[in-house]
């Protein structure tokens, strides 16, 4: 509604505000604070602590010639000639190929990256901002397609009708290729970044650089997974079991480096499922003898979005599923020639068409579920029998415990070999033949960059009986060695799941190795043995029929029971068993599934047992002493997190955080963790802070802050340590800004006027780089470190191999520090990580990653055992929309602040 009046008289305009009186002071409006953003630090310096070692490292130099050129980044949007847009993953490739071909001068010529789906780059413009193509490809999806429930044409022989039909045209698809300018990135960018002046640009010039070489392996064939390339050629396969195998390829990336842009490569390993009969693949996969056992439900969910080929006819599909009835009693509607108007059609059985209309012998479908090619109203039905699995088809389900040690076993290389195979897979990439890569003005060089390592000398460490020792190679042992802080067990039972031991003896000799390492441990009150009858129920039927047995006989509740299983690694008892007793009962347990039972299995088992039990099974010298730089001196919580999600396969499964921190300062040695579970797939931890009402904060940090006050002669930390892991480089800033911002509320919610310092260190695993001695076979020693030429040019980071690489080649943890408000120099922060190495009381050997991370993996998935996620992921329904976050059980007062987890 207009202000004004309909003749624009001043009647109607509102009336004046009123006279502010003369003693009104006005109010200064304080402009609102804008929350500035924390960014990952600068590099400070460079340490120099340590025995200079020479190295060589997989990044190879690359010089970049043409750095006055831009990259233009065009947005593809493809469509078929009705409009619709093109779903289907691969094609977009192929029509963009035709494109090139036909319309090779109205794009000037030009060579382009394209990234598989809705973008391209150029290196110069096109014609013109707006382009706009048709290009028609035959055989693009798969051939048969009938009307109503017909089988796939081109089986058995090709007849007459079948010549014809291949003749026709109803196979070539026409596609509108529309091309839009989006943005113009300079190569300048890359240059800048080496300088350690970063902007956007450079993330995008070096993502268009790693998209070159994808198109590049996309055109030699390769299956592409991220920047890792696979070439189908069956001497890179290995079995590992259950119709699956480890496919080897390589990694390949640009990274900017202190010593100017590097091609980083690596081998790499995927998972494929087995190319051949989709019935031998089945039987393998669910290990069953013959097809009578298969379980056509899980075949079902397996086989679903395979591709398979059709024999005879070679055509390739998509499979969507299988059919309701045997093939023998499986109907569709076939159309007849020469049928009069209304009786044109009849149903057939799908083994009576393929056996006696394409007269193709088949010997072992008819009593087997056909496969499924069609649209869900529209089947397609092609019997079992002739179809085979192609190959180059990822397996995303989550590998057995059998079927990953297979893996790592036939996937392990010594660092010589390992050498040989990236400097063969270099020269074979034959990267000099890329034209967008010339153009570039981009060479690589072929030889492996050398590097300056340094070995850091091992912590001393501290036994029981005021004994000191040096590691030697990353190792120690409690041969004729006390613990530093050994518990005394008293009130203790054996619950024997399994009947495959002679448990009195197994008794026997823990009783007496706890001895030599000064735990005392009393007799059991008892050994339960699982009644005979019961061993066929459900898990958690056998968890409760145990536990009432064992709480009818003990007298009171025990401090610790040993369990005994049947099975290694993956029995089923195991979840329910450690949920009744750490959430319901508050009883710190012990699974073993004892095979050979020998001196250093049992030390392993009581060190364990130790630990959970509140000993200490050796700590550092410098924490006795104590005297670790900086930590030592003021009040210090060391916090580990880590966030582990379902298998790539389940989307519903929830992802579970898990949070450690230190207790007993001056100590760096003794952890608790609290665990809890959140959104599927998220990585950002979200109930570090948890105000649920004015007074009250409900989230995981709280509760370890107080857990340390108590156990710390009530002393608030000054200092917090973060180590995190899991995250990417992509989420170092949410981190920094998300993750760290909810630390700092709950430290405020506590005490306003407190501040402590922080410092934040992201460790990653999941990384490409690897060292080689250069003057000798070995794998690099224990406590190697390097912070020079091969890390991030401006970024404070550094790689450290803190372990000994037994097997294999050895992979080194890539630390980040984000953050340091502390004001750690160089040297003390690399030896204060390399430390954390050696706390881990689990081990007597050196660890590849901080124990504070390695034990936020531990509690993540002993309490993800406590809930059977997977039985929830397999039924849920894929429309049924979002679901509540299922809740963990909280944990018993009684082992809460335990390291139960150990």
């Amino acid at each position: 509604m207009s202000s004004f009046g309909t003749n624009g008289t001043e009647d109607s305009l509102p009336p004046p505000p009123p006279a502010i009186p003369s003693d009104v002071v006005p109010i200064k409006m304080e402009p609102e604070k804008k929350k500035v953003l924390r960014l990952p630090i600068a590099r400070r310096g460079l340490a120099s602590k340590g025995m200079k070692l020479r190295l060589l490292t997989n990044h190879f130099r690359v010089n970049v010639g043409n750095t006055d050129g831009h990259f233009f980044q065009y947005s593809v949007s493809l469509s078929y000639e009705d409009g619709r847009p093109v779903e289907g993953k691969g094609v977009g490739r192929k029509v963009l190929d035709r494109v090139q071909e036909t319309y090779n001068s109205e794009l000037n010529g030009k060579d382009f990256a394209y990234d598989g789906e809705k973008t391209l780059f150029t290196l110069g413009s096109l014609a013109r901002n707006r382009l706009e193509f048709t290009v028609v490809l035959e055989d693009v999806v798969s051939a048969g397609r009938n009307n109503g429930n017909a089988s796939p044409d081109g089986h058995g022989e090709i007849n007459e009708n079948d010549k014809k039909r291949m003749r026709r045209p109803n196979r070539a698809k026409t596609f509108k290729v529309e091309i839009n300018f989006a943005s113009k990135i300079p190569l300048q960018a890359i240059v800048n970044a080496l300088r350690g002046q970063e902007s956007d640009n450079y993330q995008e010039a070096i993502r268009v650089l790693d998209i070159i070489l994808r198109q590049h392996a996309a055109k030699q064939g390769c299956l592409l997974v991220r920047q890792s390339f696979f070439h189908n050629d069956p001497k890179n396969f290995a079995d590992v079991g259950g119709g699956v195998l480890g496919c080897r390829g390589f990694h390949s990336s640009f990274r900017t480096t202190q010593s100017g842009l590097s091609l980083n490569i690596d081998v790499s390993t995927t998972m494929i499922v087995t190319p051949g009969p989709v019935v031998d693949f089945l039987i393998s996969n669910q290990n069953v003898k013959d097809t009578f056992s298969l379980d056509w439900v899980k075949a079902k969910r397996t086989l679903k979005n395979l591709r398979i080929k059709a024999s005879p006819s070679n055509q390739e599909y998509k499979i969507t599923g299988l059919s309701d009835l045997p093939c023998k009693d499986q109907l569709f509607t076939l159309k007849r020639k020469g049928g009069v108007d209304g009786d044109d059609t009849e149903e057939v059985t799908v083994y009576d068409y393929f056996v006696n209309r394409r007269n193709i012998d088949l010997r072992y479908s008819g009593d087997l579920p056909c496969i499924n090619v069609g649209k869900p109203k529209r089947p397609t039905y092609i019997p079992l029998e002739l179809c085979s699995l192609v190959s180059l088809q990822r397996y995303t389900k989550a590998l057995t415990t059998l079927q990953r040690s297979s893996l790592v076993e036939k996937s392990r290389q010594k660092p010589p070999e390992r050498m040989r195979v990236l400097t063969d897979a270099l020269s074979r990439s034959n990267y000099g033949s890329e034209p967008m890569l010339r153009n570039c003005g981009i060479s690589i060089n072929s030889g492996f960059t050398e590097v300056e390592g340094r070995v850091l000398q091992a912590p001393r460490l501290k036994f029981g009986n005021g004994e000191d020792f040096n590691p030697r190679n990353g190792r120690w042992n409690f041969n004729q060695k006390k613990l530093v802080r050994p518990v005394k067990i008293e009130k203790w039972a054996v619950v024997n799941f399994s009947a495959r031991c002679d448990v009195r003896g197994l008794v026997r000799d823990l009783i007496k190795c706890g001895q030599m390492k000064g735990i005392a441990i009393e007799q059991p009150f008892d050994v339960f043995e699982e009644d005979f009858r019961n061993k066929r129920s459900p898990p958690l039927v056998r968890v409760e029929k145990m536990l009432e047995f064992v709480q009818s006989k003990l007298p009171g509740p025990p401090q610790f029971l040993l369990c005994l299983l049947p099975d290694r690694k993956n029995s089923e008892l195991y979840g329910p068993w450690k949920k009744r007793n750490l959430a319901d009962f508050g009883i710190v347990t012990q699974c073993i599934a004892p095979q050979r039972v020998n001196d250093q299995y049992l030390t392993n088992v009581l060190l364990k047992i130790n630990a959970k039990l509140g000993g200490l099974n050796s700590i550092l010298g410098a924490e006795h002493a104590p005297s670790i730089p900086v930590v030592s001196r003021a009040p210090t919580i060391i916090i580990g997190m880590d966030v582990s999600h379902g298998s790539p396969g389940q989307t519903d499964i929830p992802s579970i955080a898990a949070v450690v921190s230190s207790l007993e300062w001056p100590l760096i040695s003794k952890y608790r963790a609290c665990v809890r579970t959140q959104s599927p797939k998220v990585e950002m931890i979200d109930n570090l802070f948890k105000k649920v009402s004015d007074g009250v904060d409900e989230g995981i940090i709280r509760e370890l802050l107080l857990d340390f006050y108590r156990s710390s002669g009530n002393k608030k930390p000054q200092n917090i340590i973060i180590f995190r892991d899991g995250v990417s480089e992509s989420q170092f800033n949410q981190v920094l800004n998300i993750e760290l911002d909810q630390i700092i509320e709950a430290c405020k919610f506590l005490d306003e006027k407190w501040n402590p310092k922080f410092l934040v260190i992201v460790a990653q695993k999941n990384h490409h780089t690897k060292f080689f001695q250069a003057d000798a076979p070995d794998n690099v020693p224990p406590g190697t470190v390097i912070d020079n030429k091969i890390c991030h040019p401006r970024n404070y980071d550094f790689y450290m191999c803190a372990h000994a690489g037994m097997i294999g080649t050895s992979r080194p943890t890539h630390y980040h520090v984000l953050l340091d408000e502390i004001g750690f120099s160089a040297d003390d922060l690399q030896e204060l990580v390399h430390s954390l190495s050696y706390v881990y009381q689990r081990s007597t050997t050196a660890i590849s990653v901080v124990a504070p991370i390695c034990y936020a993996h531990l509690a993540a998935t002993q309490m993800g055992q406590f809930m059977k996620f997977e039985e929830r992921s397999e039924t849920a329904s894929s429309h049924s929309g979002a679901h509540p976050v299922p809740q963990l059980p909280r944990l018993n007062d009684n082992v809460s602040s335990s390291m139960f987890f150990c």
